[in-house]
């Protein structure tokens, strides 16, 4: 080692002063393995943006583009959905998916169970791209729909859905889906003015439908009146109903739209055999805590969670004000045939009021209850409903309604099959 002279020009003995270049060297050096630990510790917090999940996760999938480093780390895991689990997976989180390859297990022809008024491709619509769009959760991957495993969980078991048209038009969804996997001696149907079943033979399973469009009784339950203005709820009593929910092993409830007329609910307590007398007319909100809160005591009292399960489907959203989705002039779902593709899209087809009500009085049940949270994934699919391919009194649309989608476009049923087949593939899920 060479070693340089002094400022005075004299040779002075070697001391320590060599050894510090070489302790500096050793210092940075622990220093960089320290760095790299904690970096480690730091990827495998439970904090990090790269949280390994405790579930399963599909092999990770790199998009390269031109974004900030930033985005780049935001995007970079774009299919790390781990399998379904309801306890883990919000469903309702995620996007439709066009797949042309995804085929509907019936159609309004090959079904012999759907209404006329769900059977759009029957009643003329020649587009079919509706039928083609899968949900797809960010969280995780929602199993496809298989009818012998639906046929499979409900063997021996009596499943009944409850509620409005909406709620038959999901039973109608379920029947068809698995119906065509059994053979024409093995299955049946009953169609009833407030109760119709499906009964599946070899399985020794039912898939029941009851009439109860507010779920507590109304003057317009066996005949339907359709001004909102002379209907007339007995808020506090479901036992009419009731009767015939008892001994089932699966019930599924629902009921919003008939609640959103715009006016007010007459309500009433005690009996109708007072006529109009005694009623009071309250704020929907209002009267739906009410009336949901009576069938949550229903429930509460007579239920037994250890036989039997219970569901409650979320609002099915209208989609009659087109402006929602920044489409001009007076159509309202008319002629769409795309879903909505901004995230979080919410029109006032959907009252959150309404979902505040049935969390707040579903939050204090003592029998669990499982929602089908079917809301916001619905709320996009603007495109599916029955609109003027459908039927008024007993009739399909003439010429004349059909060019006035203003006043007689259905936006509020689904066509078949459609958006309930998808609640379907989400309930079996949760089964």
């Amino acid at each position: 080692m060479s070693i340089a002279p002094s400022s005075s020009g004299t040779m002075k003995p070697p001391r320590g002063r060599p050894l510090l270049p070489i302790i500096i060297a050793i210092v940075c050096a622990f220093a960089i393995l320290v760095l790299l630990y904690t970096q480690t510790i730091t990827f495998l917090s439970p904090t990090s943006i790269f949280k390994i999940k405790s579930c399963s996760r599909k092999n990770t999938v790199i998009k390269s583009n031109d974004k900030t480093a930033e985005n780049n780390v935001d995007e970079s895991l774009v299919d790390d959905r781990f399998e379904f689990d309801p306890e883990e997976c919000n469903v309702a989180n995620g996007k439709w998916v066009f797949n042309r390859s995804v085929k509907p297990f019936y159609s309004d022809r090959s079904c012999p169970y759907l209404d006329r008024q769900v059977s759009c491709v029957k009643n003329g619509r020649l587009d079919s791209d509706y039928r083609h769009w899968e949900w797809q959760p960010e969280d995780c991957t929602l199993p496809r729909f298989n009818q012998e495993l639906a046929l499979k969980k409900l063997r021996d078991k009596r499943l009944l859905f409850v509620g409005d048209s909406l709620q038959r038009g999901q039973w109608q969804s379920l029947v068809c889906m698995v119906e065509s996997i059994i053979p024409e001696d093995k299955k049946s149907m009953k169609r009833g003015r407030s109760h119709s079943v499906f009964k599946a033979k070899e399985y020794n399973a039912t898939i029941e439908f009851y009439w109860a469009p507010f779920l507590v009784e109304s003057n317009s339950d066996e005949h339907i009146i359709g001004d909102p203005k002379q209907r007339i709820l007995k808020v506090d009593s479901v036992s009419k109903h009731a009767q015939h929910w008892l001994g089932v092993d699966i019930l599924v409830f629902n009921t919003y739209v008939w609640w959103m007329s715009g006016l007010r609910i007459k309500s009433l307590w005690g009996s109708f055999s007072n006529g109009e007398e005694g009623y009071e007319e309250l704020d929907a909100p209002v009267a739906y805590r009410i009336g949901l809160k009576t069938w949550a005591n229903w429930v509460d009292s007579t239920v037994n969670p250890n036989k039997t399960r219970v569901f409650f489907t979320t609002m099915s959203p209208t989609h009659t004000r087109s402006e929602d989705w920044n489409r001009k002039g007076e159509l309202k779902c008319f002629n769409e045939t795309k879903p909505v593709m901004k995230k979080k899209h919410w029109g006032t087809g959907s009252d959150k009021r309404i979902l505040s009500v049935v969390n707040s009085v579903v939050g204090k049940m003592k029998v669990p209850i499982t929602f089908l949270n079917i809301t916001q994934i619905s709320e996009y699919r603007i495109d599916a409903h029955s609109s003027i391919y459908t039927e008024t009194g007993g009739r399909l649309l003439n010429k004349e309604e059909r060019a006035d989608p203003m006043h007689h476009a259905d936006c509020i049923h689904w066509c078949l099959p459609g958006v309930p087949d998808t609640w379907n593939q989400i309930f079996l899920a949760h089964l």
